[in-house]
């Protein structure tokens, strides 16, 4: 097995947070590459400020999160997916974990434009690149959707929801002090998508859904359908008929499933992940998978 093959075979084992930090190290290192190759190219992929410039390149609304100016800048960020990831991932799927980082990146996009398109003295930054708005997006979703959870600070524990007071105050008090205040506002843009995304998921609304449909009808925009074999094509239809009885049963179970799995999500809000048991955990990831 080559280094290549190697490769492919460690990341198809990686989870979604793992395989997102992989990609955005791969672009990252690109784009360094790029920018000392030929340093126009690489501005057409970072995301400049005010309207016009960021119109006439709408592509680096969404390629400036895959880019950092540092090697701490990156790690910081991956760390921030890892983190987050280890307390989205253990409920929801890939796809949603996805759909909500390339939220917190658009959001970030969104509100740096404007902002320094229409207060370009005190919203500052001649450009926007890395992927904190999406990282803020995971963070302040698993902060808010888990808050009484526990993450472990060199020899002490730490609330979820602490974590995320302290980057809301951090970066309102940048904001105040003009200390980088369009990557700030990017921040906080990304976390108001992943506070906003969470509180609807506690009410039993996934916000998520309809973007992941959207971001999936796109992609297949870009795939061929592959041409059935006439055998296929000309398969007998078959009417298959289902008793009211194993309806009936199907519909207790799928409703005994669900009101345990929100028993759970309950135990979730008020005591934090860590208090489930094995068994609790095991069936809530089983739960997830089978989604």
């Amino acid at each position: 097995m080559n280094v290549w093959d190697q490769f492919k075979a460690k990341y198809a084992v990686f989870d979604t947070s793992g395989k997102l930090i992989t990609v955005i190290f791969a672009t990252t290192l690109l784009g360094w590459i790029l920018s000392y190759a030929y340093a126009p190219a690489y501005l057409q992929i970072v995301l400049p400020n005010g309207f016009l410039p960021a119109l006439l390149q709408p592509w680096s609304w969404v390629s400036y999160g895959f880019l950092h100016d540092g090697l701490f800048h990156f790690i910081g960020n991956a760390f921030g997916i890892h983190i987050a990831g280890r307390y989205i991932l253990n409920i929801f799927r890939g796809r949603q974990f996805l759909t909500l980082f390339f939220l917190g990146v658009l959001a970030g996009a969104i509100s740096f434009v404007v902002a320094t398109g229409l207060l370009p003295d005190f919203f500052r930054g001649n450009l926007l690149l890395g992927a904190s708005a999406g990282v803020f997006a995971l963070i302040f979703f698993a902060c808010t959707y888990f808050p009484e959870s526990e993450f472990r600070l060199i020899f002490v524990n730490i609330k979820l929801k602490y974590f995320a007071y302290f980057f809301l105050a951090s970066n309102l008090v940048m904001v105040a002090l003009q200390v980088n205040t369009g990557g700030s506002l990017a921040h906080l843009a990304g976390a108001a998508v992943g506070y906003y995304a969470a509180t609807r998921m506690r009410s039993g609304i996934d916000v998520l859904e309809g973007f992941s449909k959207t971001g999936d009808y796109i992609v297949n925009l870009f795939k061929s359908s592959p041409k059935k074999p006439k055998s296929q094509r000309k398969a007998k239809m078959k009417t298959v008929y289902k008793g009211k009885t194993s309806q009936t049963k199907a519909s207790k179970v799928a409703a005994t499933d669900q009101a345990k799995i929100d028993a759970i999500l309950d135990k979730i809000s008020s005591s934090g992940y860590e208090s489930l048991s094995k068994a609790e955990k095991d069936y809530l990831f089983k739960a997830g998978n089978d989604k």
